[in-house]
């Protein structure tokens, strides 16, 4: 009989399925049917810094600077305190390990944050440092190097597992990934998605494209961790976006992951895909003599594709050209 246990940022999950941060999560009950369905972790919604300070900049302008900070910290406050509770409920009613998110862009009030998580019970905390660098002025290397003081602050506070959360936007995450593992991280994300902007050319204005992931975005992420888990093997990895069905799953285990994140297929087709998902991953597993996932884990990662490795190949054309 096939085990699917697997072992994620020193945690011990009964599956690699983890439902991603969203709406999915944002409550106590909702994360009881998600155990009930067969998750093996949950990432609580998330802590946005983007929106806090949106909403704290939106209560301003009474004329007092007393005034205006006062509010601004009235909204941080109510926010975290939203999260605490969401944490503290989650962890009475539920025996799964429950992952608090914060998603921010800089170095500041997150460390009291991340410490306030894990006296709520968190099992851990993953950081999602999602931004753009638009900026003209823009200094090489700053954004990565913000990622390692960000995830260095808060491993001198807290003692639960930290996982970061990488957007796609890197020149090469192999590097950063080997100085997040040197700073103390306990697994690694890979990818974050970004919003995706559109236009309507009928009414000329912005709309959103693509709020849902596809399977076809998988494979950008099959490439990195493959290359990542290779290089950089102590760290845990998970995939996260395009793993629609237990294919999403095998494949990203054979590069080199020990989970993956879901959410956009549980939007689409309700918590009954945990199921089958699990289901067909164990059929495959005994179909091809597994009793445990890390029998396969890595075994398609860059070390395994040897000299010719595909992850590591960019030129289309130089590709088939070779093939008649």
């Amino acid at each position: 009989m096939a085990q699917l246990t697997t072992t994620y940022a020193g945690l011990t999950l009964q599956n690699p399925i983890i439902i991603s941060s969203s709406g999915l999560t944002n409550s106590a009950a909702k994360i009881k049917e998600l155990e009930k369905s067969g998750a093996g972790a949950v990432v609580l919604k998330s802590v946005f810094e983007e929106q806090i300070n949106m909403q704290a900049g939106n209560m301003q302008g009474y004329g007092s600077p007393e005034a205006d900070d006062y509010l601004g910290a009235y909204v941080r406050s109510h926010a975290l305190n939203e999260h605490i509770a969401l944490i503290q409920e989650a962890k009475k009613n539920c025996s799964i390990p429950i992952i608090a998110s914060i998603n921010c862009y800089s170095d500041n009030e997150w460390v009291d944050f991340a410490v306030m998580m894990e006296q709520a019970g968190a099992d851990a905390l993953e950081i999602n440092i999602l931004s753009l660098q638009t900026s003209k002025d823009y200094t090489f290397g700053s954004f990565e190097q913000r990622h390692i003081d960000i995830l260095r602050h808060i491993k001198k506070v807290v003692k639960i597992p930290v996982i970061m959360k990488l957007g796609s936007n890197l020149t090469n995450p192999i590097a950063l990934i080997n100085q997040l593992y040197a700073n103390g991280a306990a697994a690694v994300v890979l990818f974050n998605r970004f919003y995706q902007p559109d236009i309507n050319i009928d009414t000329q204005t912005f709309t959103s494209s693509n709020v849902m992931s596809t399977p076809n975005e998988l494979a950008d992420k099959i490439r990195w961790t493959a290359i990542a888990s290779s290089q950089v093997p102590q760290l845990d990895y998970a995939v996260s976006g395009g793993v629609h069905c237990a294919k999403g799953v095998i494949k990203s285990i054979l590069a080199g992951a020990t989970a993956v994140q879901i959410c956009s297929v549980i939007y689409q087709y309700g918590n009954k895909e945990i199921e089958n998902m699990k289901r067909e991953l164990s059929v495959w597993m005994e179909e091809n003599g597994y009793e445990s996932i890390s029998q396969f884990k890595g075994k398609l990662n860059a070390s395994a594709a040897g000299d010719v490795n595909p992850f590591e190949r960019t030129q289309f054309m130089k590709y088939y050209s070779s093939h008649e």
